[in-house]
């Protein structure tokens, strides 16, 4: 049985992969890891799969976004200027991806994921009391985050998690507080990303509206659970998942 041109198997496949990459982007960031090698596996192309990803990551992040905000886990007044600079750094990043020759990222992306799951494996899980601010406010906000966003942009993984770890190792928050802003930030870049994306007309919007339902069910679930889980645990698993889904990918090539 098919349903826009891929079988109902596939569909549900990936909803249940948006599901659990909306979860464990919530909680851990690199919710991408396992969404992208999904996708990559419906055989669409390189720039569909990057392109259908940010909208359904979009979802997820605009879920867990709203719920850090109306838990005041994040504050508008705060967010905006660094959402603002991540928006425009994720629109040059997903603008000069479209120029990249679509061969040549068939095995960029898999690259790419291969470097993010060794970052998630051997960088320190941050510490969850405030320290010591090592950048000014106006460096981070027009340096760190704008090229975060431009790495979203392009591809993608672990953008979450990046956010996070600049959060805490740079500006000196909290884990929590670092996580929770990485949600809103994260959301500003999908935007970006999406918007280009749209106009470069290189996304399957029946993958991913079947993701998009994925996303919203684990970000909701992910909020509730954000400060009752192990950053050890949800690190662990995205890093497994993130190397069955790769070999999976690339027995497939």
């Amino acid at each position: 049985m098919e349903l826009a041109g891929f079988s109902v198997n596939i569909l549900v496949l990936l909803f249940i992969v948006a599901v659990v990459a909306g979860l464990v982007d919530t909680l851990a960031g690199g919710g991408g890891l396992l969404a992208i090698p999904a996708l990559m596996m419906t055989g669409i192309s390189p720039l569909a799969v990057l392109g259908t990803n940010k909208l359904q990551g979009c979802v997820g992040t605009a879920t867990s976004s709203l719920h850090m905000l109306a838990n005041k886990r994040i504050h508008w007044r705060e967010m905006w200027p660094l959402m603002t600079c991540a928006f425009f750094g994720a629109i040059v990043g997903a603008v000069a991806v479209q120029f990249i020759n679509a061969a040549s990222l068939k095995f960029i992306i898999p690259l790419v994921l291969f470097a993010i799951a060794l970052y998630f494996l051997f960088s320190p899980v941050p510490h969850e009391h405030q320290g010591e601010e090592k950048i000014s406010a106006k460096k981070y906000t027009g340096m760190v985050v704008p090229a975060i966003g431009a790495y979203d942009g392009m591809f993608g993984p672990g953008t979450g998690s990046f956010f996070a770890a600049a959060g805490v190792s740079l500006k000196g928050l909290g884990l929590i507080r670092a996580t929770a802003q990485a949600k809103g930030l994260n959301f500003a870049t999908n935007v970006a990303s999406i918007i280009v994306f749209i106009f470069a007309g290189q996304v399957v919007w029946a993958l991913g509206l079947v993701m998009m339902l994925g996303q919203v069910c684990g970000a909701t679930l992910g909020s509730h659970l954000l400060l009752r889980i192990s950053p050890r645990v949800l690190r662990a698993f995205v890093v497994l998942m993130c190397f069955i889904m790769l070999a999976k990918y690339l027995h497939a090539m």
